[in-house]
């Protein structure tokens, strides 16, 4: 089932994927900025115990999930999956109004 877009809907679309890019952009670059700083605090106050692995890797998930759902990798989670469901339930939705009338 195919969409068809005017030019202004393609543009919204366009601009709410520039600002999902953007927005993991600035995620990403404070994931490496404030690790740095806290890989030189950890190694400067405590070297004997690497703490600083625990935020790395846990907020590495976090970022690494979120370029997957910026990037489109994550299929199951994509804009095509959203729009299928969405006819979907509105399909559903039609066939029971219409069963009991």
């Amino acid at each position: 089932m195919e969409i068809n877009y005017n030019e202004e809907d393609r543009y919204y679309l366009a601009k709410k994927k520039v600002e999902n890019i953007k927005g993991f952009y600035s995620n990403l670059t404070a994931f490496i900025g404030v690790n740095i700083i806290l890989i030189v605090i950890n190694l400067w106050t405590s070297p004997q115990y690497l703490w600083f692995f625990w935020p790395l890797l846990w907020w590495g998930v976090g970022v690494l999930f979120h370029a997957l759902k910026v990037f489109e990798v994550f299929p199951v989670l994509g804009k095509d999956w959203e729009e299928r469901k969405i006819k979907e339930l509105m399909e559903k939705e039609k066939e029971n109004k219409n069963k009991w009338q």
